[in-house]
């Protein structure tokens, strides 16, 4: 595992999904402004880190898909408690308590492994699995 390549996408993970959740506010859907940026996020996620885990793995990485997706969020939550909540959360009187224990927060989380799982499991285990046999 190269950890700085590993840190790196977890940075393009946090800068793409921070935009992306600032984004959904020029759109109003919903009433609740915050709620729809979470749900926005939630959705969009997904692709992102897929994204990104085919670009991580691309170099021949084989870090099992848990730790890299570990690695991936935990660098974004680093992020987040430097920079998201200082600049976002708290001038508006939020706490770093409430943005650590939204369940949006470990949602995304949650998704950030299973996705990266996921394409690990089908795109690096699987190939070097059907390698080993031919």
């Amino acid at each position: 595992m190269k950890l700085i390549r590993t840190i790196g996408f977890g940075v393009l993970i946090w800068i793409i999904g921070v935009n992306l959740y600032a984004l959904s506010f020029y759109l109003p859907i919903l009433e609740d402004a915050e709620k729809q940026g979470n749900i926005w996020l939630s959705i969009i996620i997904i692709p992102v880190v897929w994204f990104c885990s085919k670009l991580y793995y691309k170099k021949g990485e084989t870090l099992h898909g848990i730790w890299a997706g570990g690695i991936f969020f935990g660098i974004s939550a680093i992020l987040d408690a430097l920079i998201t909540v200082p600049f976002t959360v708290l001038p508006y009187g939020g706490t770093y308590a409430d943005f650590f224990s939204d369940f949006g927060f470990w949602f995304i989380g949650l998704e950030f492994i299973a996705t990266t799982y996921v394409y690990w499991h089908t795109n690096v285990r699987s190939k070097r699995t059907i390698g080993n046999y031919q």
